[in-house]
């Protein structure tokens, strides 16, 4: 893979990971369309753990009160409000891992189509506006119990299927269930840390076992290029968050779905 096809592979992974717009989607059509070669596993982790550390910076205040409050619960042995969200968190991410190994086989080769991403982008992108226009937007995350954090987790899995987006449909399902915008993509980006590191830790297990040669121009590229704009797109969508909600990422998504309707039609 060219230079130029990394950094522009970066990029997308960057902007796309936490904006409701399917990262998985964004990265597979360039191949889809263009017959771009696959951009190889070592790719893939450097892009994985740049995301991951823009998230993890951004909500390093939320991190470090988890961490701290499960340590507080260990000593005094009850649960107190910062390890139990981050017993939320981790409650919330079973569905995904669970349905993301029985599936992962057909998550892989048949759900990778251009027909299914189309579909999905358009069926989740209406879903979203209709969350983001009738939910009653007025919990926070203090309010939130197991099973709310359940359902959540499961909208989560069902982003296994290219095209939906991990964020977008974690935030229409905290929509729905009534939190506000801003704590739905709280906990929708929180929640994504775990299961952004499972996924390079599983793919950097494949790597160690591949004999495939590392070029590490395209590491370094894929890592800086994701983490910078990754961290600029949570920023940049917080702030649009609460001035605009989600309307123009509806617009996004209605338009991208027609266009490959019609490319593909």
């Amino acid at each position: 893979m060219a230079l130029w096809m990394a950094l522009i592979l970066a990029l997308v992974q960057g902007v796309t990971e936490f904006l409701p717009i399917s990262s998985s989607a964004h990265l597979i059509l360039p191949s889809q369309l263009l017959g771009w070669p696959d951009q190889g596993l070592a790719f893939d982790v450097a892009v994985h753990a740049g995301t991951l550390s823009a998230v993890c910076l951004h909500y390093r205040a939320d991190l470090a009160r988890m961490f701290a409050g499960a340590g507080r619960g260990l000593v005094e042995r009850r649960l107190n409000d910062d390890l139990r969200l981050g017993l939320l968190v981790v409650w919330a991410t079973i569905p995904a891992v669970v349905l993301g190994f029985a599936f992962k086989d057909w998550v892989e080769t048949a759900a990778r189509s251009a027909e299914v991403i189309t579909a999905t982008t358009l069926v989740f992108g209406v879903l979203l506006w209709v969350a983001d226009r009738w939910g009653p937007r007025r919990l926070t995350l203090a309010h939130l119990g197991w099973m709310a954090a359940l359902l959540v987790g499961l909208a989560q899995a069902v982003a296994l299927i290219p095209g939906t987006s991990r964020s977008g449909i974690t935030i229409t399902a905290a929509l729905l269930l009534g939190y506000t915008r801003t704590e739905s993509a709280r906990f929708s980006f929180l929640l994504s840390i775990p299961v952004i590191l499972g996924a390079a830790l599983l793919k950097g297990k494949d790597l160690v076992t591949a004999a495939e040669p590392v070029n590490w121009t395209l590491i370094a590229t894929g890592f800086g290029v994701s983490a910078v704009t990754a961290w600029l797109a949570i920023v940049f969508f917080l702030r649009l968050l609460e001035h605009v909600g989600m309307l123009p990422f509806v617009i996004y998504r209605l338009l991208l779905g027609a266009a490959l309707l019609v490319w593909f039609v």
